[in-house]
């Protein structure tokens, strides 16, 4: 009874269709042999490949067509290699080293928006002219916010960036 409730199960729709891990790396392999041959020279490598691996070709090929597959497995295999595998780098790339994300202070934040939102009221404005104005009107709350922001290990030009970054995310918010 369990059987026939499995047979009923709809299954899920596939949209990527990917080669079984051993014919990957095969395909790979020969990919990177001839990463830099001109274009007759990787096909004429191509079709030697192709009948020097037709078991294993066969077998994805039928591979993928059980599982849904309704596309040309050679046209698929080809693409593969040439323009995608023969361009894949070969050594693991390092994620780079995120810093520490640093908050801003919730006074400036709201002192943000309320100037932002007092702002809005006007024609004309725009959140460049705005920060700038924002900057003149509330020196010291800013110059607070600079300091910490230093000590914290942040430089000038990145606290500049950051400041006038955030006032431009918080009229977005707002604004939106």
């Amino acid at each position: 009874m369990s059987h026939n409730n499995q047979e009923n199960k709809p299954q899920p729709s596939i949209y990527r269709f990917k080669f079984t891990q051993d014919f990957t790396q095969t395909l790979f392999e020969f990919s990177k042999l001839h990463q830099f041959d001109e274009r007759d020279t990787f096909r004429e490598a191509w079709e030697s490949w192709l009948e020097e691996n037709n078991d294993e070709v066969c077998k994805e090929t039928r591979y993928l067509s059980n599982i849904g597959y309704e596309g040309d497995v050679l046209d698929k295999m080809y693409k593969s290699s040439r323009y995608y595998f023969r361009k894949k780098p070969t050594a693991k790339v390092e994620p780079k080293k995120r810093r520490n994300y640093v908050s801003m202070d919730r006074e400036l934040l709201d002192q943000m928006d309320k100037h932002i939102t007092d702002s809005m009221k006007n024609d004309g404005f725009c959140p460049a002219n705005g920060y700038d104005e924002f900057c003149l009107n509330n020196t010291g709350i800013v110059k607070g916010e600079v300091c910490r922001l230093l000590e914290e290990g942040l430089d000038g030009e990145g606290i500049k960036f950051k400041l006038k970054k955030t006032y431009k995310n918080r009229y977005f918010q707002l604004s939106h």
